[in-house]
């Protein structure tokens, strides 16, 4: 798994990258957090998708070394975290078969993604900050609908799941929404958990505020897509 912590493009939240990093080698899963380039350091579109794509076909290329299987690399994300996931599940390439730098051989296309209460939209739900973090304070409408997830969804995007709480207050529910609805109506296999209640950035939890069970739900699912044995 690459996991892309969430930030609102301005900064990584540890808990949604090393945090998810020891639960998923808890459960016997290779994981690398990537610590890719933010607005708050004077970076734009596409550094970010870049960084991930790049990333993407790094994982999947030392799969292969090590033995594992490259066609079983996934992608997680949370918030701004969890948009650059899904620009990354509908932005790919399958690679240059011909190039001299082997990683640019692999492919990007993530075989699953994971988006834990993730920015989707750029445009009436959108969470204002992530937008301007990634595309400058006055984007052109076409940049903003081009990464406005919910309109990118294809037949080949990867399978997704997708989690989110009716009460965040920072990035609304809605932007799951519209994506699982994309998804379905591109033929695309995915699992939608909206819980009721719940704070934005919950992760996996902690003392003070308990996170709904979406990791069990989670492996529930990688044992479905055959991710997990």
């Amino acid at each position: 798994m690459l996991i892309l912590p969430g930030g609102g493009y301005n900064m990584l939240a540890a808990h949604e990258g090393e945090g998810f990093a020891h639960w998923f080698v808890s459960q016997g899963i290779s994981c690398y957090v990537l610590k890719y380039r933010l607005g708050s350091q004077g970076y734009r579109h596409p550094v970010m998708l870049n960084d991930a794509a790049r990333a993407l076909r790094m994982v999947r290329a030392w799969a292969r070394r090590d033995g594992l299987d490259p066609a079983r690399t996934g992608v997680i994300g949370s918030s701004a975290g969890g948009h650059l996931a899904a620009t990354l599940a509908t932005h790919f390439d399958r690679g240059q078969a011909g190039a001299t730098d082997l990683y640019e051989r692999e492919s990007c296309r993530p075989d699953l993604a994971i988006l834990c209460y993730p920015v989707i939209t750029l445009g009436e739900f959108a969470h204002t900050g992530s937008r301007e973090a990634l595309l400058g304070k006055t984007p052109s409408p076409a940049l903003v609908s081009s990464l406005s997830n919910e309109l990118q969804v294809t037949s080949d995007t990867p399978p997704c799941f997708v989690w989110h709480t009716v009460a965040d207050q920072t990035v609304p529910v809605e932007n799951s929404l519209l994506f699982a609805a994309a998804l379905r109506r591109a033929g695309v296999p995915f699992s939608l958990h909206v819980y009721e209640t719940g704070r934005h950035g919950l992760g996996l939890g902690g003392p003070d505020h308990s996170a709904p069970p979406w990791t069990e739900q989670c492996l529930y699912w990688f044992r479905e897509r055959k991710f997990l044995p």
